[in-house]
């Protein structure tokens, strides 16, 4: 069951929120924090993902949760698929703070999105903050500044983001031992991968090949 903005209202009402985490509009939480205490409102988040039950900020915040169902049920590429058609960013953890939310520059225009581009071509390679703020001819705090306003979040956090997309893919879609998915990814070693996925996704990558990797011919999720 998911509500996105202040449908979440309509979850509180019915008691389906009771006892659990849930997002709604920033303009909106306290009231929904006053008139329904037992519901653990986080105000400052784009979605909650609690298992049955997901909630998400506003609208747009409601487009990312959509996709994190898609991401999680039918995999990284399908929901990259989706993100592309919607001009969308493909993926933004729901953790991140509603204030910041902007879509995410792929398109190769303008120097964010040229080094976006690149970036996204060159993972396994060892790039540093310097290095990407050469290519935009800044400097690392300007270029910071910049790539925080057109994507929300900074150019490593987003740099992080893109590998863990690329392993998961990886993962999902080949028979790549994890060594061989830590290199192509770009984290280096097994160790390094394992380390990131659980600080990120509270999983192994073993784990997670194990419950995401459909079989050939098969979808992840029996239509309801």
């Amino acid at each position: 069951m998911i509500s996105i903005c202040v449908g979440a209202f309509a979850l509180a009402q019915a008691g389906i929120l009771d006892g659990r985490p849930a997002a709604t509009h920033w303009r909106f939480a306290d009231e929904l924090a006053e008139q329904y205490p037992a519901i653990d409102v986080r105000a400052d988040v784009l979605y909650v993902d609690d298992g049955d039950v997901l909630t998400s900020a506003g609208v747009s915040s409601g487009l990312d949760l959509c996709l994190h169902v898609v991401r999680t049920d039918l995999g990284v590429e399908e929901a990259r698929r989706f993100a592309q058609e919607l001009v969308a960013a493909p993926h933004r953890e729901g953790n991140q703070a509603q204030f910041i939310a902007r879509p995410l520059q792929t398109s190769g225009v303008g120097p964010i999105g040229e080094l976006c581009t690149w970036a996204k071509e060159h993972l396994r390679e060892q790039i540093a903050l310097e290095d990407m703020a050469a290519r935009c001819a800044m400097s690392p705090r300007t270029l910071t500044r910049h790539f925080r306003e057109a994507t929300g979040t900074t150019p490593l956090q987003w740099l992080l983001t893109m590998r863990i997309d690329e392993a998961r893919q990886l993962l999902e879609a080949t028979d790549l031992s994890i060594d061989e998915v830590a290199e192509r990814a770009g984290f280096g070693t097994g160790l390094n991968l394992r380390t990131h996925f659980r600080r990120r996704l509270d999983t192994t990558p073993t784990t997670y090949r194990r419950n995401f990797r459909a079989p050939a011919n098969a979808t992840r999720r029996e239509a309801v």
